[in-house]
């Protein structure tokens, strides 16, 4: 999707993982290096820093750092929240209004890898901010459009359970059956940030994956 001396910005499938985790699969990280080192004939290892994950059923874009200078000013940028992260999101039950601000005190339990959204702030904590607007209304389905202010573990998919809307495919957070690959139908569509290097804007837009309900949503 993007490529430069600095970075490569890739559109991540459903069910790959970012990073290597303990199921021992290849994960994207390995996959890209490999391109580089192919593209680039670069014998030797290839340096390539994750700057941030999405989850393994999720879609869309993903940023690594082809540099150690920009990895470390990536980091930055995303632990600084001077991105602006845009999702797309596919539920079943339509939510409460056209448009609305969520704040949610989540909670995670590391054994069960998943976050439970409060109402109000509970020890141990973190909160969670994001704004859905609903962009269109498919015959079962409606996409909703997410920025997301926070960035935390399965922020939208616990944060739209909690509001009665669970995405679709998401059995962990309260769907009623899961889509046939295991994927779920949440897609990280937008991202903008200053190209740490070169200092411009920079704005990757992803196409989701082609199945009926996403190319219903184009």
């Amino acid at each position: 999707m993007f490529e430069d001396n600095h970075l490569l910005i890739v559109n991540k499938r459903p069910g790959d993982i970012v990073q290597g985790d303990n199921t021992g699969d290849t994960p994207l990280s390995e996959v890209v290096k490999q391109y580089i080192s192919e593209k680039y004939n670069k014998p030797g290892a290839v340096f390539l820093g994750v700057v941030h994950r999405l989850d393994r059923p999720t879609s869309g874009v993903v940023v690594f750092a082809r540099t150690s200078k920009a990895l470390t000013r990536l980091n930055k940028l995303f632990a600084e929240r001077e991105t602006q992260k845009t999702y797309w999101a596919i539920v079943q039950e339509v939510p409460p209004n056209a448009s609305e601000k969520l704040v949610h005190f989540l909670k995670r339990n590391p054994k069960q890898n998943k976050s439970y959204a409060h109402s109000k702030e509970v020890p141990e904590s973190k909160k969670a901010i994001l704004t859905y607007t609903i962009q269109k209304k498919l015959d079962r389905y409606t996409l909703l459009e997410i920025a997301l202010e926070t960035g935390r573990h399965h922020q939208i998919r616990s944060q739209l359970s909690a509001i009665g809307s669970p995405i679709k495919g998401d059995l962990k957070y309260g769907f009623n059956r899961s889509n046939k690959d295991g994927s779920i139908h949440l897609h990280a569509r937008k991202l903008t940030f200053v190209h740490p290097i070169k200092k411009e804007e920079l704005t990757i837009v992803a196409p989701p994956p082609n199945d009926v309900i996403w190319n219903a949503c184009l």
